[in-house]
């Protein structure tokens, strides 16, 4: 990797975080844990979607997202602002399960071709 790659990496995922999503929890839900993936519009060809364009996506997810409920999703527009309170609380990073972690960075690292 040289140094132009390993700086993208730094920018998008400081510290291992990664940058542009929102999470949320609703403890009353079977998809407890939602992930909105923010400022990148999946383009035409990318996993796991290969025939859509123009989406922005999201994870809804419980805490054993491997094994149980674990699903991508895609919108037109940001599906937290301002109309779907049904997502829960606004959560940060570090309240995530470590299962759900692993799905959604290895969901961004495709968004991102990193």
């Amino acid at each position: 990797m040289n140094a132009q790659q390993q700086k993208r990496i730094d920018s998008l995922l400081p510290g291992g975080v990664p940058k542009y999503i929102r999470c949320y929890d609703d403890p009353y839900s079977g998809d407890r844990y939602t992930v909105i993936f923010t400022k990148k519009r999946v383009n035409a060809g990318c996993y796991p979607f290969p025939h859509h364009r123009g989406q922005f996506w999201y994870i809804f997810m419980n805490s054993q997202p491997f094994h149980g409920i674990g699903m991508h999703g895609e919108s037109d527009e940001l599906i937290d602002r301002p109309r779907y309170r049904h997502l829960g609380k606004k959560v940060a990073w570090n309240s995530l399960p470590e299962d759900c972690k692993r799905l959604v960075i290895d969901t961004y690292k495709d968004i991102w071709n990193l």
